[in-house]
């Protein structure tokens, strides 16, 4: 790769970067359906592991981690304690470090699943609509299952009680947050990086033809 070619790479990664920063500090980063907010900061992740494969992929994913560490840190909620190791579980003096895995994890797994599964389908005769589609889809669900399953295995107890739930619900709870808030993020994803997506492919080879 040559040293422009780098520097061009560099600046179209600080550009995803700078993106899911600016979603992550202003309401653009949510969408009110009523009864939920579907987020939309994974959806640069699922488009910068697209255009830049699994390991630029997981980078803005682990970006998109870290401003949620800082968000629930600089400003803590009743569950923050799930997001943050510096806010206190609940009930407890201390923070967990299981609450950096459950920031970050997930949300790397964004860049590297939408990344693997878009890969794994270009040898198919699908649009590379359908294949960012299938990408944004998966990406995105896989968030809210890692998440939501990290909280259940890591902090089950001490998150029930603070959302005032019986414990013996929570799975229950968890359950109908991902068919819920996670398809319907899944959802929205699917179809803005499906359209997203493809513009920039067809752009990006019509510049290099």
């Amino acid at each position: 790769m040559t040293k422009t070619a780098k520097i061009s790479d560099t600046a179209k990664l600080s550009l995803f970067v700078a993106i899911i920063i600016l979603l992550s500090v202003t309401p653009l980063g949510y969408i009110s359906l009523g009864v939920i907010n579907a987020t939309t900061i994974q959806m640069p992740v699922i488009i910068g592991a697209v255009l830049f494969g699994w390991k630029k992929g997981a980078f803005l994913g682990g970006i998109f981690g870290i401003t949620s560490l800082i968000k629930n840190t600089v400003q803590p909620n009743a569950t923050s304690f799930v997001f943050s190791p510096f806010i206190p579980v609940f009930g407890e003096e201390s923070g967990s470090f299981f609450a950096i895995i459950i920031s970050l994890l997930p949300r790397i797994m964004i860049g590297v699943t939408a990344a693997l599964v878009f890969a794994l389908l270009s040898g198919t005769k699908l649009s590379s609509a359908v294949r960012s589609a299938a990408a944004g889809f998966c990406g995105s669900l896989i968030n809210t299952v890692l998440v939501m399953g990290g909280i259940y295995l890591f902090f089950g107890e001490s998150y029930s009680a603070a959302k005032d739930i019986a414990y013996e619900t929570l799975m229950a709870a968890v359950a109908a947050t991902i068919t819920g808030a996670g398809i319907t993020e899944a959802v929205i994803s699917a179809v803005c990086c499906g359209a997203v997506c493809s513009a920039l492919i067809k752009y990006t080879k019509g510049a290099k033809s």
